[in-house]
């Protein structure tokens, strides 16, 4: 987990997404194409939270997120999500 130079505004959420499969459990080797989006990751930065609602997600959490959640930026050459903490499913 790096450091990044993002600081999410109020409930949103950086997650640094979890890598792609590269196989199948049986051991085939899945290309690009079809590999899927992974649906968890770990919160890289937070932000205060709003003033009735504090974030209950901390920064080195793993995180279960929705199949779309999220909006893909690209800083310092890395992929990130940044999210609304509603759009958390779970910590594991």
């Amino acid at each position: 987990m790096a450091q990044v130079n993002v600081k999410p505004l109020a409930d949103r959420v950086l997650v640094e997404p979890a890598a792609a499969e590269q196989k199948t459990a049986g051991g085939i080797i899945i290309p690009d194409t079809a590999k899927e989006k992974p649906q968890k990751g770990i919160v890289v930065a937070i932000g205060n939270g709003k003033k009735d609602e504090p974030l209950t997600v901390k920064v080195g959490d793993q995180v279960l997120y929705g199949k779309y959640s999220g909006t893909e930026i690209t800083v310092e050459g890395k992929d990130y999500l940044i999210m609304r903490e509603s759009d958390i499913l779970a910590v594991i």
